[in-house]
């Protein structure tokens, strides 16, 4: 078992990273605090083997930290600044998770510090992570705060450059998100890429007619690159 700390001065941070933890069944969380110092006396008391350690906070940043515990036990760095990056893997850092953090990318993130602390602390190895602990929403950032989105809930993905909207039932939420890293994270029998511009939860489909979606009032064009893998997904519910 891996005794996980997590220190953010975000409690929205605090309980998404609380949240994983208790879903892997190979960690055991110590503690969620937004002091630094709080943290720092747990780690040079052995309490931990594992820390989520975000990076800009009000009392110590977490190069300080780092700096501090110099190697003491292992480190994710959690930021929504990649500039940190390299400042982290200079100082040995196990993994860099980019806010906002997806499931399946924590989750490789731990199973690498697993493999690393595995021939010193004989923790068993991780079984494959089954499809039912696949989370059922996601976090994304929006301008103001940090919004949580059930997946069940997205009807259609629309991509601008650097931002994307995702639209539900009920709201459009604009989020500076590549379409890629969406693509990764939603189900993948669940939705699919349908134009550089677009992916669409497929349950929410209306119809399809001329190469064209229509859910709801929103209709979607099927680019010639993603045609084949689209109209093979929905294959085996046609009938």
């Amino acid at each position: 078992m891996i005794r996980c700390l997590v220190v953010d001065d975000e409690p929205l941070a605090l309980d998404i990273l609380t949240d994983y933890i208790e879903k892997v069944p190979f960690l055991e969380l110590v503690k969620a605090t937004t002091s630094a110092f709080e943290a720092l006396s747990l780690v040079q008391n052995n309490a931990a083997d594992l820390v989520f350690l975000d990076v800009q906070m009000p009392e110590l940043t977490g190069i300080q930290f780092l700096k501090i515990i110099n190697g003491k036990c292992c480190v994710i760095l959690t930021t929504a600044y990649s500039q940190y990056a390299l400042d982290g893997y200079e100082l040995d850092v196990c993994d860099y998770l980019l806010k906002p953090i997806a499931f399946d990318r924590f989750y490789k993130a731990v199973s690498k510090v697993q493999s690393q602390l595995a021939p010193v602390s004989s923790v068993p190895q991780a079984p494959e992570r089954p499809a039912s602990t696949a989370p059922d929403f996601i976090f994304v950032k929006t301008e103001h705060r940090i919004q949580k989105i059930y997946i069940h809930d997205i009807l259609y993905i629309e991509g601008l450059k650097d931002y994307v909207s995702i639209f539900t039932p009920v709201e459009r939420v604009i989020t500076l998100q590549h379409m890629k890293k969406l693509e990764e994270v939603l189900p993948n029998q669940r939705f699919a890429r349908v134009h550089k511009s677009f992916i669409v939860s497929i349950d929410k489909i209306e119809s399809i007619e001329r190469g064209r979606i229509q859910i709801g009032d929103k209709i979607i064009p099927i680019g010639d690159t993603y045609r084949d893998s689209f109209f093979k997904k929905i294959e085996d519910r046609n009938i």
